[in-house]
């Protein structure tokens, strides 16, 4: 029970914080807003559908991830449009770009994009979710891609572009705020971009290594783990999603400069933000407990790195090797 803690203390803040800026917002949308809306729920509501049927018919469950770092690129564009490229809007939008296009290399090089777009290689956790107990009945999965990868997913992509559309009727200048937000998505775009390419070089030569003929146990520290504890990941376990999720609530910031926050920081437009939030406090939990099955000393690494904060490097007992 105690494991479970953090992330049900996590849940209650997303949803108290939720319900807050619900309560104390102005849920009224403009005219434009309210048209640009249409447009984004039309794309939106075409790739729910696109990717739960090509899913059932090619059982590749990752057409979803394939439109991730796609999806915002084009809807904050459509609302930079819309809003007449106001200075912030493009700002907004070119982060979201240099955001989707490092994210769509990332993810390609995986082996994720064909010509044959419904092919390609499939997240791994599909796999194993997919053989468990609960899905093992057809009608089970089914009902799991189509509302929580086909529905759910696609929602959280569409909401955390949802503060562009906040800002966009905003007479406000561009201002001190806005350069935080823009200055600190930046930051948080670095540090995702350093923690893939971590990730990446650490599998690759776990990969080469393995090749070689030689087993887990036998490779050179500190591939020999089977995870990676190398630069950002000896300190933090998923700096990856700290960069991902800090991105989207750095540019909620945007809306204190707009000045569409109520009390200087409620706004409904960070639901969005926060449902990514609770979307990667699963997916982290789900990473962890594969890992922990696959190598033996990953619940050590639980017990000594947080998952988000960098206060302690892993370190590894001579004996435990």
């Amino acid at each position: 029970m105690k494991k479970y803690l953090p992330t049900v203390i996590s849940v209650i803040v997303i949803l108290t914080l939720s319900i807050l800026s619900l309560v104390f917002s102005d849920l009224h949308l403009s005219q434009n807003q309210s048209e640009t809306m249409i447009i984004l729920l039309i794309i939106c509501g075409a790739s729910m559908f696109y990717v739960f049927v090509v899913g059932e018919l090619t059982h590749n469950y990752s057409q979803m991830d394939k439109l991730w770092s796609l999806l915002p690129i084009a809807y904050s564009w459509v609302i930079c449009a819309k809003g007449g490229f106001d200075l912030r809007l493009i700002v907004y939008a070119v982060i979201a770009t240099i955001w989707g296009i490092r994210l769509t290399i990332n993810f390609g090089r995986k082996g994720a994009y064909t010509w044959k777009f419904w092919q390609g290689e499939e997240d791994y956790r599909w796999k194993i979710v997919h053989g468990s107990k609960f899905f093992k009945k057809n009608i089970a999965w089914s009902m799991f891609n189509l509302f929580f990868i086909s529905i759910y997913q696609n929602a959280i992509v569409l909401a955390i572009t949802f503060p562009a559309l906040a800002v966009m009727d905003s007479p406000a200048a561009f201002g001190v705020w806005d350069f935080v937000a823009a200055g600190l998505a930046l930051c948080f775009v670095l540090i995702e971009t350093i923690a893939d390419e971590e990730q990446w070089k650490f599998h690759e030569t776990k990969k080469s290594l393995l090749k070689e003929g030689k087993t887990l146990e036998e490779l050179e520290d500190p591939y020999n783990l089977g995870f990676n504890t190398v630069g950002l990941w000896g300190r933090m376990r998923h700096p990856n999603y700290l960069g991902e999720q800090g991105i989207w609530i750095s540019l909620y910031i945007m809306t204190i400069g707009a000045g569409v926050a109520v009390n200087g920081i409620f706004h409904w437009s960070i639901i969005g933000p926060l449902f990514l939030i609770l979307l990667f406090s699963g997916s982290s939990t789900l990473a962890e407990s594969i890992s922990s099955s696959k190598y033996p000393l990953y619940q050590d690494y639980i017990g000594q790195v947080y998952k988000y904060i960098p206060f302690h490097r892993y370190k590894v007992e001579k004996s435990e090797k």
